[in-house]
């Protein structure tokens, strides 16, 4: 493995701080269209997970049966592409050759997709239960997965011409992070500004901690406190930390090297109704909302919504 993880997008951002309310446009047309701003999902899909691109199009899974849906950002009109497998789809990724990596959950597992046929083109089988293998996060050199019942993560090689390799490796955690056995642990994953490691957030406890991805020693980040943390963006030195039962999606200034940090903002809209994930297009971020406090069923409406970023 390379000494240095390199981010396989980094995209230059502001700091999210309004609604959505000027009009984004379309390429193409006599006169500009509206981005829209709230994306229909199928109805009771429950959805968890967001990636978005390659192209102006957001990928969203399904925790009741795995399905994943595609949306075009532009019309917001979407489609399924790869079917239910039975299992969640949790935490997503695309990356620049149009593979999603999916994180399965309670399943213990991860499947990569290709993204034009919907086909599978490799899955891993992390652990059995008790497991809940929750999000993802891409480098040029690998993927890994947090596991939020265990005190591990899970790393799969990327060759250096993007090949993916048939084995995984299982990395334990030391150092400051302690497991919660009464609660959500590692949940949303993402890079350190610089890099050269990973952040990760404890849903039950709201710590965030730089994990190396050499060793599996974890740093607590700072201070900062985001109980029911879920997803996890970095954009340059800005990390995007949602807070799902809050309602809110904080914005913090890291330390370049990821071991400090301070909050600079936090988001909220009438619109969020328990949103777990985010992913950003243009000067948008995109959250779908899980609405974990309905009662699902199949007629159960999901969207996903769009802020400034």
């Amino acid at each position: 493995m390379s000494k240095y993880l390199r981010v396989t997008a980094i995209l230059t951002v502001a700091v999210a701080t309004a609604l959505v309310s000027a009009p984004a446009h379309a390429s193409n047309g006599p006169q500009a269209t509206p981005l829209p701003a709230t994306i229909d999902l199928p109805d009771g899909f429950q959805p968890e997970g967001i990636a978005t691109g390659p192209g102006p199009f957001a990928y969203f899974g399904s925790r009741a049966d795995g399905r994943i849906y595609r949306a075009d950002l532009i019309t917001g009109t979407g489609a399924v592409i790869s079917p239910a497998v039975g299992t969640p789809s949790l935490g997503l990724k695309t990356d620049r050759r149009g593979r999603l990596f999916v994180a399965g959950g309670t399943a213990g597992n991860a499947r990569v997709i290709d993204v034009r046929t919907g086909a599978v083109l490799r899955s891993y089988q992390f652990a059995t239960a008790p497991t809940f293998v929750n999000d993802v996060v891409l480098t040029e050199r690998a993927a890994y997965f947090t596991d939020s019942n265990k005190a591990v993560i899970y790393a799969v090689p990327i060759g250096r011409h993007g090949e993916l390799s048939a084995t995984f490796r299982t990395l334990p955690l030391s150092g400051d992070f302690v497991l919660n056995p009464d609660g959500l642990n590692l949940n949303g994953i993402t890079v350190t500004p610089d890099g050269r490691a990973l952040v990760a957030v404890q849903s039950s406890t709201g710590f965030l901690f730089r994990i190396d991805p050499a060793t599996g020693v974890t740093d607590r980040v700072g201070d900062l406190v985001f109980v029911n943390g879920d997803g996890l963006l970095t954009v340059g030195r800005t990390l995007y930390v949602v807070q799902n039962r809050d309602n809110r999606l904080n914005t913090v200034r890291l330390s370049r090297d990821g071991r400090d940090g301070t909050l600079r903002g936090t988001v909220t809209d009438p619109r969020f109704d328990v949103p777990t994930t985010v992913a950003k297009f243009g000067d948008r971020l995109y959250l779908p909302n899980a609405r974990f406090t309905t009662p699902p069923t199949p007629t159960t409406p999901y969207t996903a919504v769009a802020v400034r970023g």
